[in-house]
């Protein structure tokens, strides 16, 4: 295996979740659901839910990762932000990011590859670094999803929390960082898991405002996620030339346990390898692997020179995984003392506009047919 040019390595990260919980016996008075159908077949116990904005979450979690590297924003080149949930189409939500944390010298841009948006965000962070044409980069995996789900959907509506997730890409001269990596797509499986009319494919003024047609073809889905991970990780593990069983910790995709214990056994990775949360949180699309990651630091899991698997699907039918060996630094140089205003709402009451808007949504499509 060739040496890269240049190491890349994480220097900081950060993470926030919003305090509002929503529980499995909550999301039963929803839809037609129980705890015991929910964290059986997903493993999902809770998700949090969001009273600010896709931007907002991001922005904090990139404050607390340039606070671990103890970087002042006016240093990074680049800002890459991993959402397929902008605020708006136009400016991207990275531009919101920069302003809000002052990154004022920094190049931005939205990257949408769903959930696997974060990996792809690593993989592109590290290539520019490489290149020479930047040295400092702030890669953040942010999402919404629950803004987007049709809340008669149980198959749907269960699946899904709010979060954000960051770090900080530096030059450096150890020998560690991304060691290989591999992403792909199968697009001739877009169609499996997509918000129909969530583009410029809907027909302005003809549609049911605020709701989105959506398709989620749960099987399937299963089955491509498995199949696209588990290449791109043995893809990634024979280009380095790390064998399965030296891999120190699995940070992967917190879509369904289901398929991590999957992956778990391809690997033949016992627990105490692999960063499971998706309990706490459910899917928080391009947001589950840097807070996972962020975990484990704070969990004390990673240690300096471990080799740190991580592998993400999502629609597209995107994939991908990263292969990284961690420096010498396992703790943060500075906290963030940054905060959100509190909302007085309950995770519920701030769902209930768009659970009462689905439900007439839904209602009115009936009447029409």
């Amino acid at each position: 295996m060739s040496k890269p040019t240049q190491s890349v390595i994480i220097t900081g990260t950060g993470s926030y979740t919003p305090a509002k919980v929503l529980t499995n016996d909550e999301m039963a008075k929803i839809v037609d659901t129980s705890d015991e159908w929910i964290s059986s077949r997903t493993g999902i116990k809770e998700r949090r839910i969001s009273h600010v904005s896709t931007a907002t979450l991001a922005s904090l979690a990139a404050k607390r990762a340039l606070a671990a590297a103890d970087l002042d924003p006016r240093e990074l080149d680049l800002i890459i932000m991993g959402t397929a949930c902008p605020d708006t189409l136009i400016p991207n939500s990275g531009s919101m990011v920069q302003d809000s944390i002052g990154a004022t010298n920094a190049a931005v841009f939205d990257l949408n590859a769903a959930c696997t948006g974060f990996v792809y965000g690593l993989s592109v962070g590290t290539a520019m670094i490489r290149s020479g044409a930047m040295k400092k980069v702030l890669v953040i995996g942010a999402d919404r999803i629950p803004y987007f789900l049709d809340y008669t959907m149980r198959d749907v509506a269960v699946l899904f929390g709010d979060g954000a997730g960051a770090v900080i890409l530096e030059a450096d001269d150890e020998e560690s960082g991304m060691i290989a990596e591999r992403l792909g797509c199968d697009g001739d499986a877009r169609g499996i898991l997509t918000a129909r009319d969530a583009g410029t494919v809907r027909e302005r003024f003809s549609g049911i405002d605020g709701y989105y047609d959506i398709n989620f073809e749960g099987p399937e889905i299963f089955k491509r996620a498995v199949r696209g991970m588990g290449e791109a990780v043995n893809d990634v593990l024979s280009k380095s030339g790390v064998a399965a069983e030296d891999i120190d910790l699995l940070v992967p995709h917190q879509a369904n346990v289901r398929i991590i214990e999957t992956l778990m056994k391809r690997l033949k990775a016992p627990e105490e390898k692999v960063v499971v949360n998706i309990q706490k949180y459910g899917n928080t699309s391009a947001a589950t692997v840097p807070i996972a990651l962020c975990e484990a630091l704070e969990e004390g899991r990673v240690k300096p020179g471990d080799h740190i698997l991580t592998a993400a699907f999502g629609a597209g039918l995107t994939w991908g995984a990263a292969l990284i060996k961690w420096g010498d630094r396992v703790t943060p140089l500075r906290e963030c003392e940054d905060d959100l205003p509190p909302s007085n709402q309950t995770a519920l009451e701030l769902l209930k506009p768009w659970i009462d808007g689905c439900r007439e949504a839904v209602a009115q499509k009936a009447k029409a047919e």
